[in-house]
């Protein structure tokens, strides 16, 4: 899910964000690839610093892998903030995105003026839409004590506020490269995605603070992925968690006390999630952060639902949550896949390949990404007999089985795909070797 967590800022031009079934940008060029060289490319799961250290020795072989994931330009200031917090951070995926959900939960509490969860839903929405704008906890918290109506414009949400459904109306984008075994950050470009005009409209309920409990303090419990496939994306949404409870804390807390943090892992995992969720319910967690990825979500939705609680993720992105069912408690910061399909599909296709391969781990988020990128190929007019479909089952748990992908590779070499595409997280890299131990001609192969 990550990238490269220092990218520096290179603006796209105008038609980037555009699909192109060939290269129809001005004086831009697929770039040149030898004959039979295949490319990979690869998603938000994959596309960090840490992934290379999944293959070891064979870490060579992500040299010219490219993709996107969603990325907001960060300011120097707060990604010296948040090494502030974790000196050892070696990249921001998804740090912006936890550190808004964290602030949202609170300025919600804090506007309904009560740490009852289902209050704090109905204000969720409406304190990033419709209000006097503000950018710092502090700064909102004020006005929201005063008792104006905020518009919460932070570090991931920027442009448009949440949707009716409770995402992002907009996103931003960043286009990553690997080169040397790292991504390259002076190659990293920016393009948005999304409506702003898809932004909820909807006033919330009218509050009457004189009347309202100012019952606290506020509980926090994280459930996100501090071991399993996702492992790789935890200490950024680690640190992003822990810089907004400071800062609120600093700005006087929610209904003036500090607010609370019960640290919780989803394990990548729906067994190990499902017990952390249960932990924090019985420690009186109002909010939960998470989960990791969109199938650990999935699983323990219901869970927490039931018991009237809210779950805000910093990092799903599958398009299947923006309709679930989840009675008005589930809500993320992330953008759905059906936004960044098109970013990907249009990356894939400047390249001007013949045959596309996308491989999906099976879960809401490979499958559903899987689907969106398909469609969106197809919408560009590169589809039919031109684009292979594959997933591999990630396994569950420290004690999986290793995936076994060789069928797979030697599906694609057969096929004759000059584009691979690989959803997935840290155990992707088994698809990675797979394809070079069928001898597929990997492009990083090609460069030695």
């Amino acid at each position: 899910m990550h990238m490269s967590r220092r990218p520096r800022t290179a603006v796209l031009a105008g038609c980037a964000v555009l699909l192109l079934a060939t290269s129809a940008c001005g004086d831009d060029q697929p770039e040149e690839v030898a004959t039979h060289q295949v490319r990979l490319y690869g998603t938000d799961g994959n596309m960090s610093n840490s992934y290379p250290e999944e293959l070891g020795d064979r870490a060579n072989l992500v040299d010219g892998m490219k993709g996107t994931t969603p990325f907001t330009p960060l300011s120097e200031d707060f990604k010296k903030r948040l090494l502030s917090v974790d000196p050892k951070l070696d990249g921001f995926l998804y740090a912006a995105e936890a550190y808004d959900a964290v602030v949202i939960s609170a300025l919600a509490a804090e506007v309904v003026g009560t740490t009852e969860p289902a209050a704090i839903a109905k204000q969720i929405i409406g304190v990033t839409n419709k209000g006097t704008r503000c950018g710092s906890p502090a700064e909102c918290l004020r006005l929201a004590r005063d008792g104006a109506d905020i518009e919460y414009r932070g570090i991931a949400i920027t442009r448009a506020g949440f949707t009716d459904a409770g995402e992002p109306a907009t996103a931003s984008y960043a286009t990553l490269h690997f080169d040397g075994e790292r991504l390259n950050d002076v190659k990293a470009e920016f393009v948005g995605a999304g409506d702003e005009s898809a932004a909820s409209t909807k006033s919330p309920p009218k509050v009457d603070r004189s009347t309202s409990g100012g019952d606290g303090p506020l509980v926090l419990g994280g459930l996100l992925p501090r071991t399993g496939d996702l492992a790789l994306a935890y200490p950024p949404m680690a640190a992003g968690t822990a810089l907004a409870i400071k800062d609120l804390n600093d700005a006087g807390g929610v209904l003036g006390k500090d607010v609370v943090w019960f640290d919780g892992d989803d394990g990548t995992n729906p067994t190990v999630a499902k017990a952390t969720v249960a932990r924090h319910l019985d420690e009186g967690v109002q909010v939960i952060i998470g989960a990791g990825g969109s199938g650990i979500t999935a699983a323990v939705l219901e869970d927490v639902v039931k018991e009237g609680r809210i779950l805000f993720s910093p990092s799903n992105t599958a398009a299947s949550l923006t309709s679930v069912d989840d009675r008005g408690l589930y809500f993320r910061t992330a953008p759905p896949d059906s936004l960044q399909g098109r970013a990907l599909a249009d990356v894939i296709l400047r390249d001007g390949p013949h045959k596309i391969a996308i491989v999906a781990r099976e879960d809401s988020y490979g499958e559903g990404l899987q689907d969106v990128v398909r469609s969106e190929l197809e919408r560009a007019g590169f589809g039919g007999e031109r684009v292979q479909l594959l997933s591999y089952e990630p396994g569950e748990g420290a004690a999986a089985p290793p995936i076994d992908f060789s069928d797979g590779a030697r599906q694609i070499k057969e096929f004759g795909a000059d584009a691979v595409l690989i959803i997935g997280f840290g155990e992707s890299a088994a698809v990675v070797r797979a394809l070079a131990d069928a001898d597929v001609p990997l492009a990083a192969l090609a460069r030695r």
